[in-house]
């Protein structure tokens, strides 16, 4: 499967960005997808992701409550909706997809199949 990330931008502290990522290729449904994310001079952290129907979702705590996570198995696309932005947010920000079952290993980017090229997203105080 191909993934494309978009939506990415600069935006001020307090705002709100929406990404997307489309995928192409085998059957989007039949996979987990996350959201993970790299600031410069870190390492990958994971952010969120999305079970296969879109009932479950799970977050990294940093963006709990401010970041939600959905997607639409008819349009092949997930997105990331992110509110009330912070500095620390600043990051490119990859979409990834799973074809593990259960959920313990969400946060394990290893677990993940395949990734789309990233997005920059930069929050600026």
């Amino acid at each position: 499967v191909q993934l494309q990330a978009s939506g990415g931008g600069l935006v001020q502290v307090g705002g709100s960005l929406r990404l997307s990522c489309a995928a192409s290729g085998r059957t989007f449904s039949s996979y987990v997808m996350g959201w993970f994310r790299q600031a410069p001079g870190k390492e990958r952290e994971f952010v969120a992701a999305i079970s296969r129907s879109g009932l479950s979702t799970y977050y990294a705590d940093s963006v709990k409550g401010r970041f939600t996570i959905s997607r639409d198995n008819a349009k092949n696309t997930v997105y990331l909706q992110m509110n009330s932005l912070k500095a620390e947010d600043t990051a490119v920000y990859y979409c990834a997809a799973a074809s593990l079952y259960g959920s313990n290993w969400y946060p394990q980017g290893a677990s993940y199949d395949y990734w789309g090229q990233g997005t920059q997203v930069t929050v600026s105080s």
